[in-house]
């Protein structure tokens, strides 16, 4: 049965705040279900939420990344939203989130913690300077003018939520639909929300330098299959200049003497021209092929919205 409001909520050992979490959405948004999607957790909060009035349901594949697939596969619904389980997120918000998508068609209305309380409540330096790379990174890549990349505090449409293919496994995931989101055109709204770091006794899963690691590998990934000619063009200029710092003393020399003296020089930048060259033919090949995959996908939103209007 498809409800109009879902609240999804991805947990792993959130037994000291889920039952906060569960009330609090669920006075600020009565008519909702909200779903806890346990993710292998061994501290009891499967039992809390159950009765806090969730409904539990379970996701035994580790990551976030994972519990987000299946959420998205699972539920029906007009408006997904989606929170973390560690209290970190007041519900004050919920309300007008979920009426961007429903009511101004907005497909992701993203919460924006960096433009409030975020640096302030947030205790974790290196998690701060984290958050300013991503962000950095992703708005030069992309052209895009995110505030916050990482916000674990979204709202979706349907349209998104069944047409988003979820690749990440753990923490990156964020990073991968907001870059997903913007390539493929969807309707984006950024509003700020507070933020608070977590109650003591609450621990964070997020290993900074790990994790920190994965997003930087996701970035760089998503780059290179997101915007191949722009990938792979500034791999083939950065061969062809070191190409030509190794031929241009050949060359002049050559001019100057009629001799060449340094053929090893000469031989690696005649292979690294070559390397470039077949850089650049490898973005073009990559660019059509992107070029026809956002074809595809606009035909595969239509119909996904096709079949949203019949069962409506």
């Amino acid at each position: 049965m498809k409800s109009k409001i879902a609240v999804l909520i991805p947990c792993y050992n959130e037994s000291k705040t889920i039952e906060k979490v569960v009330k609090d959405y669920k006075e600020a948004l009565p008519e909702a279900d909200i779903y806890v999607y346990d993710n292998n957790s061994t501290d009891g909060t499967d039992e809390i939420a159950k009765a806090a009035g969730a409904i539990v349901k379970y996701e035994t594949k580790q990551g976030k990344g994972n519990v987000i697939r299946s959420m998205f596969r699972d539920i029906e619904a007009d408006c997904y939203l989606m929170i973390d389980g560690d209290d970190t997120y007041p519900a004050e918000d919920a309300r007008k989130m979920c009426d961007y998508v429903l009511n101004e068609n907005v497909d992701m209305v993203i919460g924006d913690r960096l433009s409030s309380t975020y640096f302030t409540e947030n205790k974790r330096r290196f998690h701060n300077f984290g958050n300013r790379i991503v962000r950095w990174s992703i708005n030069t890549i992309f052209r895009s003018k995110i505030n916050d990349i990482m916000t674990g505090y979204r709202a979706f449409s349907y349209s998104f939520a069944k047409s988003y293919p979820v690749l990440s496994k753990g923490f990156e995931i964020e990073t991968e639909m907001t870059i997903h989101a913007i390539d493929k055109n969807f309707t984006l709204k950024e509003i700020p929300v507070q933020y608070r770091d977590r109650p003591e006794g609450s621990v964070s899963k997020l290993n900074t330098y790990k994790d920190g690691v994965k997003v930087i590998k996701t970035i760089a990934t998503l780059f290179k299959e997101y915007k191949p000619g722009l990938f792979f063009n500034l791999i083939s200029l950065l061969v062809f200049i070191i190409a030509a710092v190794l031929a241009i003393p050949v060359f002049v020399e050559y001019m100057n003497t009629g001799l060449v003296p340094r053929f090893p020089s000469l031989i690696v930048a005649c292979i690294l021209l070559v390397i470039s060259l077949l850089l650049t033919v490898t973005s073009i090949i990559l660019q059509v092929i992107v070029k026809k995959n956002k074809q595809e996908f606009e035909i595969l939103l239509n119909l996904i919205n096709i079949t949203k209007h019949k069962n409506d």
